[in-house]
């Protein structure tokens, strides 16, 4: 009997001594996943460096979702004009200053200009269109159609803009002395996008509409704050219930009325008489249906262009416009300037034209500092390359995600003066003429750059300069100052404000 209680007992020992406890075997296990995730974030060789990342997250814990474009500018003090990061296990390659960034994507376009996949963006655009789609000959022709279309209705583009000015001027002087204007802009901007692609305009209280670019603002919002980067870090989350979903919601919603109009294009149009975008592409479609096999032009690729048209056509004109009002507000001697140029060429007989920006330099400077110093688009649009490229003595492969850090062209202390400070002169010269500086590039560079950009400058100018003639704006609160920081979100727009309104006398 005790020969056999000793025998279990000298069992037990034994079996406690060979076999791991289940603690050590679960500290065994996270200890080799952590490892394995470690070695996910491990840059190779030849890769641009970067700050150490951490297994899951990467560097997405050390990256700020307000101004992430500065914070990038100032890792390349450290890690040089390349370097890379990663979000979760994905290294993005980030390029900055205005050399690295031209030289990329002029000089090496073929290698820099394709667009990643990044699921929770191609669930919504299915890569089709323009903004997203990749470089290939889909792209070209949709961009070539596009460009061709707003260029040819250079003049119906000028009268559109000049009749919505008209209506917004309308607005202010009904507005009363204090205004919030951030959704009449952003209507009057949009108005623009919708005379040219769906053939008509929307009055600024349709409910609908409203509700429209509400949704079209919070899914920009949704995409650059945790919601958007967590998709991007854990794409698997995209079939899971959670806030997220209403990415997918709203962006289904803006496209049910997208392709309603579509359909009533279909019912109503006359062929070879296009009356927008949308009627001509139809006509191209029917043109391009003999050879499906080379055509690109289809149900998919047109919805989708209606929507990189009005997103792009949207946002960020009229979140430029909104920084335009609130630094003149800011720098209410700068707005005096301007207002005194424009009295003297234009004058009150008549309204602003494109050929006024030849006389009016001062004017024109300061639409460009403005453009400068919002910084729209800080860190540009995703880029991704098209091939594996030798770039600047490092080794990027094929499909690596590519940010062209515009905040560090358009603040690079190499290009500009006083690159965080509002100044005008950073565009013109000693007598007073107005110059561009080669590193002004709001709108990118390359085969990708902005296709809207002739669109927006006119826009810009003339809203900008109407506004400017027919009212003086001024910071409605005395006891403070004007805020310049941004806000968070997928373009760098200003916080929300007050903005004070007086009508000027007839000059």
């Amino acid at each position: 009997m005790a020969a056999s209680l000793g025998s279990s007992a000298l069992d037990a020992l034994s079996s406690t001594l060979i076999s791991p406890s289940l603690s050590t075997c679960l500290v065994f296990l996270a200890t080799f996943l952590l490892l394995l995730e470690w070695r996910k974030v491990q840059r190779p060789r030849g890769f641009p460096p970067g700050p150490t990342a951490l297994p899951l997250l990467g560097n997405l814990g050390s990256l700020p979702t307000q101004e992430p474009g500065m914070a990038l500018y100032k890792l390349s003090k450290e890690y040089g004009e390349v370097f890379s990061i990663y979000l979760g296990h994905t290294p993005w390659v980030v390029l900055n200053g205005y050399e690295a960034v031209w030289d990329a994507l002029v000089q090496h376009a073929k290698e820099f200009s394709d667009r990643p996949v990044i699921p929770v963006i191609s669930k919504v655009t299915q890569r089709l269109g323009i903004l997203t789609a990749p470089y290939d000959h889909s792209w070209k022709q949709q961009r070539r159609f596009a460009v061709s279309t707003l260029r040819n209705g250079n003049t119906f583009l000028k009268e559109k803009i000049s009749e919505e000015v008209a209506f917004l001027l309308q607005t202010f002087r009904e507005s009363g002395r204090v205004v919030d204007p951030t959704f009449t802009i952003q209507n009057a901007v949009s108005n623009i996008v919708c005379s040219i692609v769906f053939g008509h305009r929307f009055d600024y209280d349709d409910s609908r509409f409203r509700h429209l670019l509400h949704l079209l603002a919070e899914n920009l919002r949704l995409f650059s704050g945790w919601i958007g980067q967590l998709c991007m870090v854990m794409p698997w989350l995209e079939n899971c219930p959670g806030p997220h979903q209403r990415i997918f919601r709203n962006a289904d919603a803006l496209r049910d009325f997208y392709d309603e109009s579509i359909q009533v294009h279909r019912q109503t149009r006359v062929e070879g008489q296009p009356r927008d975008l949308i009627d001509a592409y139809l006509d191209e479609m029917e043109q391009e249906s003999q050879d499906q096999s080379a055509s690109s032009f289809s149900d998919g690729n047109l919805i989708n262009v209606v929507s990189d048209l009005f997103v792009a056509g949207t946002e960020t004109t009229a979140t430029t416009l909104r920084w335009a009002l609130l630094y003149m507000m800011a720098y209410p001697s700068i707005q005096d300037r301007c207002q005194r140029e424009i009295d003297d060429v234009i004058g009150s007989s008549r309204a602003p034209a494109m050929s006024d920006t030849a006389s009016m330099p001062y004017t024109v400077a300061v639409i460009h500092e403005v453009q400068r110093m919002a910084n729209v688009l800080p860190t540009g649009f995703m880029h991704a390359t098209a091939s594996d490229v030798i770039f600047r003595g490092y080794r990027i492969p094929k499909g690596t995600i590519v940010i062209p850090n515009l905040t560090s062209v358009l603040y690079d202390e190499n290009h500009w003066k006083t690159p965080l400070e509002f100044n005008p002169g950073h565009f013109l010269n000693d007598a007073g003429q107005f110059v561009k500086p080669d590193a002004f590039l709001p709108f990118s560079a390359g085969p990708r750059v902005c296709l809207g950009e002739n669109l927006a400058k006119m826009e810009i100018f003339l809203f900008f300069t109407s506004l400017m003639r027919r009212f003086q704006f001024y910071w409605p609160d005395p006891e403070s100052q004007p805020c310049l920081a941004a806000a968070i979100g997928a373009s760098r727009s200003p916080q929300s404000y007050q903005l004070g309104i007086r009508q000027r006398p007839d000059k």
